[in-house]
């Protein structure tokens, strides 16, 4: 087989996954931080709609069954609601396979390294 039709074969088989960079755990901001924790903890959450499922339907982090994903709220200082910033973990509730955060409801993600 040419180095063409191997290629080719590589780019039908491959499903694109957006890059998502990475933020140490560290670089999050406080509450971001405390969300973190309370995930690995199990809770308490302060939202009602913390741990519900995250569809990804605009596939901006790497494709999972539904149900993989969850989504939590990351407090932000002087808003009334639950703000935009948030952290969405994939896999099992406190142990976690991943875990990503969004500054801006989910337009953009970055990986959280513990």
């Amino acid at each position: 087989m040419s180095s063409l039709g191997s290629e080719n074969v590589a780019a039908r088989t491959t499903t694109a996954v957006p890059e998502v960079g990475a933020i140490a755990l560290g670089e999050l901001p406080p509450q971001g931080q405390e969300t973190y924790r309370l995930i690995r903890q199990g809770g308490p959450f302060p939202f009602d709609k913390d741990g519900v499922v995250f569809g990804n339907r605009e596939r901006l982090l790497p494709i999972s069954k539904r149900g993989y994903y969850r989504e939590y709220t990351v407090k932000t200082p002087g808003s009334r609601d639950r703000g935009v910033r948030r952290i969405v973990c994939g896999g099992p509730a406190t142990q976690p396979n991943a875990c990503y955060y969004s500054a801006d409801h989910y337009a953009n993600f970055r990986r959280i390294e513990p």
